[in-house]
């Protein structure tokens, strides 16, 4: 089992920026792909952005290109991501998520970010 737990998550204006993080303990051996997902009032859960353990390669919604950037520190086991020029259409509560490579899907319990206009 992997536990995984953000931090970070509050309110920004318009405009502004915010970091989340996300620590994983457990079996964080087995973790290939740590990533971040999303899911707003009355929406479906999307992915926001991810990135590989092996070759830190990184993948992002297009909706958050340019302003959002996933980055991983495997000796901490942790994720970060920093999102810049925060708009309100970004509020929603963020997951962090780990797949294992056995394709074993953890999640976190989700942070709450609300960008107010």
């Amino acid at each position: 089992q992997v536990q995984l737990v953000e931090s970070g998550g509050g309110l920004v204006q318009a405009g502004g920026s915010l970091a989340l993080s996300c620590a994983a303990s457990g079996r964080v051996f087995s973790i290939d792909t740590m990533g971040w997902y999303r899911q707003a009032l009355g929406k479906q859960r999307e992915l926001v952005a991810a990135i590989t353990s092996s070759d830190r390669s990184t993948n992002y919604t297009d909706s958050v290109k340019g302003r959002f950037t996933i980055s991983r520190d495997n000796a901490k086991n942790t994720v970060y991501l920093q999102m810049n020029s925060l708009k309100p259409e970004d509020t929603a509560v963020y997951y962090c998520n780990a797949r294992s490579y056995y394709a074993m899907d953890y999640w976190g319990k989700g942070t709450l970010v609300t960008v107010s206009s």
